[in-house]
């Protein structure tokens, strides 16, 4: 029969042929949508929580099957830490994540902590250093970490499929996932679809659209660790300090960090921005002590005797641009003893508690992470298993935990992970 169509096909006009070689593709494609395929564990999303969990459900001897729509896993890995990979924080704690239920990730945090990762990691021979402040980064690649994962996944038979777009999810006696390589039914469906952040690694809405279609609540998700941008008119003044980088404390309400403050063409980035913008409220302003370490108002007291400039003087413990800037804005440039006490309070006022309101943020194209997302009141703690749907579990960013920057987020993932895999 094939060699009867090969020589009818090889006879027709090249037109002809490229029509029927359509029609047979899209008929394979059918084909291959209605093959089922069984397994105990069903895992949404390559990245950092889904590998994870199918390392621990397949060492306990389930088959495991990690579907992925992207060509490659672990694109937010790769990414990084300027591609080295932030894979952990030695100080973590549940203090360093925020929820709706702040308590709902200490079980996960418990059950899998930094030291069980980085240990994973010296067992694998990847070489690693701590930066700042109890961050660890590997020393050669982030895809040092990938591997690591992939070795894990294949040395304990879990199956990675990728170019998998899921089609419609169904649930009878067992999940069935349909997809364009075929149907996967199992007991156990485990969503580490991610968030919406970065899109342009594929992020997308699906982990959130499960929730809902299985009567899951979800709180509505929100760029997180985000640049922040101005209004035109602060912009326009301070637009000139495009890559200048202050240390600063910044504060909104009961929330404050201490690290640097980068100036963008946008507004406002860097780590001390990137973290409160995780608490920021659109509208509301924000307070920067540009001098977090000095008393400006004290210092110009002890200053005050100097034949100096206030731009020569904050020349010497701030940025010349900036210092520069500040006095265009703020303060004409004279002698220092030539200032009133009170013009001097003011300017001290200012350096010490900046407020200024951002117009937005740079939104989930630029966030590093998602906040919101499905509902911890609805999830099991201990295991990530929804209560209300036995076998369907939400691990990673999908879910409402979000952790501060620094290896908080890729801890969590490792983490709930784990509590999933071991779970199922």
């Amino acid at each position: 029969m094939f060699t009867d169509f090969y020589v009818i096909n090889y006879e027709l006009a090249p037109s002809t042929q490229h029509g029927f070689k359509r029609i047979i593709l899209v008929l394979l494609d059918n084909i291959m949508k209605t093959i089922t395929h069984n397994y105990n564990v069903v895992i949404l999303g390559a990245g950092a929580a889904g590998l994870m969990c199918a390392i621990e459900a397949s060492k306990r001897k389930n088959r495991v099957i990690v579907l992925e729509h992207n060509l490659r896993v672990g694109k937010k890995i790769r990414i990084s830490g300027g591609g080295r990979c932030n894979f952990t924080n030695i100080h973590t704690t549940p203090q360093n994540y925020f929820s709706a239920n702040p308590h709902f990730c200490k079980s996960a945090l418990s059950g899998y902590t930094p030291q069980d990762f980085y240990q994973l990691v010296e067992q694998h021979r990847i070489g690693y250093h701590e930066k700042k402040l109890g961050q660890l980064f590997c020393d050669h690649s982030a895809q040092d970490i990938i591997d690591m994962l992939l070795n894990l996944c294949h040395k304990n038979c879990a199956e990675i499929l990728l170019s998998t777009k899921i089609l419609k999810i169904e649930k009878d006696t067992l999940f069935l996932v349909h997809t364009n390589h075929g149907i996967f039914q199992a007991p156990n469906l485990v969503v580490a679809c991610g968030g919406l952040s970065i899109p342009s690694l594929g992020a997308s809405s699906l982990g959130y659209e499960i929730a809902k279609q299985f009567g899951l609540n979800v709180i509505t998700p929100r760029p997180a660790l985000v640049p922040l941008t101005l209004p035109a008119v602060e912009l326009k003044s301070l637009k000139r300090l495009s890559g200048v980088s202050v240390p600063v404390n910044a504060c909104f309400r009961k929330h404050h960090f201490t690290e640097n403050l980068l100036f963008t063409h946008r507004g406002l980035s860097g780590p001390a921005i990137l973290q409160i913008s995780s608490f920021w409220e659109n509208g509301q302003p924000l307070t920067i002590n540009l001098l977090p370490d000095i008393d400006a108002q004290d210092f110009f007291k002890k200053n005050r005797a100097r034949d100096i400039s206030l731009k020569g003087l904050l020349s010497q413990i701030l940025p010349k641009r900036f210092a520069e800037t500040f006095c265009e804005l703020y303060a004409p440039n004279q002698p220092l003893r030539s200032y009133s006490d009170k013009y001097l309070k003011d300017i001290a006022s200012r350096l010490n508690a900046w407020n200024i309101t951002p117009s937005g943020t740079e939104g989930f194209m630029k966030a590093e992470v998602t906040a919101g997302g499905v509902d911890t009141h609805e999830l099991s703690s201990q295991t990530m298993e929804s209560r209300k749907i036995p076998g369907l579990y939400f691990i990673g960013e999908v879910v409402d935990v979000t952790g501060h920057l620094g290896g908080y987020n890729f801890q969590w993932a490792w983490a709930s992970g784990v509590a999933s895999g071991k779970a199922v």
